[in-house]
């Protein structure tokens, strides 16, 4: 039991940290700049989480120093400039798994399926499976000791009541992308395929509904919920991923009432739109 002297500096703590928060917003969605720990517990639930959090430590390891080279002109993939998610999996699995009244979807390596298995279902979740993302162009193992790493794993959660719901019906939980698209932003150096995360938010959620990722990095998950109809929360605590999430952001809502008011358009005859315009 901690003395009164260590609860006032931890009261004192979070709430010096709450006062840091940056909140805005920006049509369906609203992003947080801080830290996930201290934000979460402010929030009220949400539809669904979707997030990719930092790796283990053996993944850590492992890229430590690590370099990959674009041949095709566009940004290299960036060394990894945060801590693993060891120290915080256990807190963060719970907020999460109190904040979803549906799915908890994480991005993790083969080896930490078990531990987030283990930490979901701790918090009161129903681990249902962990699913594969394959990379076609994964990086080969340069050292010719072993085979090279293909894949992440999607550890799929259900925190609400009930049966599971998803769109997949009976399809196979295997989703497979190239991570060194023309259309990846480069900024972060774990940034997810625009197009692998469209299709989870298809696969997992509903129009309208809210989903939240706690990590938010450079904003994939957002882009992907803006532009398919969902509501979005990020929280981000590094403001360089914070400023690059909210430009994408911004830009996929632009470019989303660009293209509703140009099929709103379509649908108007044009002896219509002269009378409108008299």
């Amino acid at each position: 039991m901690p003395d009164a002297l260590t609860f006032c500096k931890f009261l004192f703590g979070y709430r010096k940290e709450a006062a840091m928060h940056e909140s805005i917003e920006i049509g369906p969605c609203r992003l947080i700049l801080g830290d996930c720990l201290t934000v979460m517990p402010t929030l009220e639930p949400v539809d669904h989480v979707i997030t990719d959090p930092p790796y283990e430590d053996s993944m850590h390891v492992a890229k430590k120093g690590s370099r990959w080279i674009r041949t095709d002109g566009h940004k290299e993939m960036a060394a990894l400039d945060f801590s693993s998610i060891a120290d915080i999996r256990v807190p963060a699995t719970r907020e999460m798994a109190r904040l979803s009244k549906g799915w908890l979807l994480v991005f993790c390596t083969p080896e930490g399926v078990a531990a987030w298995r283990d930490e979901i279902e701790a918090a009161g979740a129903r681990y249902k499976r962990a699913g594969v993302w394959v990379k076609p162009d994964a990086a080969p193992q340069f050292n010719g000791q072993g085979p090279a790493m293909g894949v992440e794993m999607i550890v799929a959660a259900w925190c609400g009541p009930g049966h599971s719901r998803w769109n997949g019906g009976g399809k196979r939980g295997v989703w497979t992308c190239c991570t060194r698209l023309r259309s990846r932003e480069g900024t972060h150096p774990t940034e997810k395929p625009a197009p692998l995360m469209a299709e989870l938010v298809g696969d997992f959620t509903q129009e309208g509904e809210i989903i939240l990722d706690p990590f938010m990095g450079s904003g994939t998950t957002g882009v992907a919920a803006v532009k398919n109809g969902r509501r979005f929360i990020g929280i981000e605590r590094d403001p360089r991923y914070f400023e690059v999430a909210r430009r994408r952001i911004e830009k996929a809502l632009s470019e989303d009432m660009l293209v509703t008011w140009k099929q709103d358009s379509m649908l108007v005859s044009p002896a219509v739109a002269g009378r409108a315009a008299r």
